[in-house]
């Protein structure tokens, strides 16, 4: 399965009261990295005719992040059935590599079309691999 990666760096606004990472932030950090890896991955033609939607977020929150750290957050598909695919979410401290968060997503592939669940076809289940 392909890795895709990026990094953030926490801001003031990404705390909460207790100086650290805003729970709610990590779950905008995993809508984040599905977007942008999912541009990354279809074509133009899949692109405009699928999106996919969230059924289901498992997330083990691990550690915290402080203002300035760098996390790296990391995403890649693990199967896909039916109408639905899952991905394994983590985040990473970059400079000290500990485990922030793992979360498991489970997405559904819309047509854009219709607005209704489809089948994942082969053109987008290998893309997935």
């Amino acid at each position: 399965m392909k890795t895709f990666e990026f990094t953030v760096t926490v801001t003031q606004e990404d705390l909460d009261e207790l100086n650290h990472v805003n729970n709610i932030r990590y779950i905008q950090w995993i809508q984040d990295i599905a977007k942008a890896h999912w541009q990354e991955i279809a074509t133009e033609d899949i692109y405009k005719a699928y999106f996919w939607v969230v059924r289901r977020h498992l997330v083990d929150y691990k550690a915290s992040a402080h203002l300035h750290d760098q996390v790296k957050i990391t995403t890649k598909f693990i199967n896909s059935y039916g109408a639905t695919a899952k991905s394994i979410i983590e985040m990473h401290n970059k400079s000290t590599q500990k485990l922030l968060l793992k979360a498991e997503t489970t997405w559904c592939l819309m047509q854009t079309r219709t607005k209704r669940p489809t089948r994942v076809p082969k053109e987008i289940d290998e893309i997935l691999k």
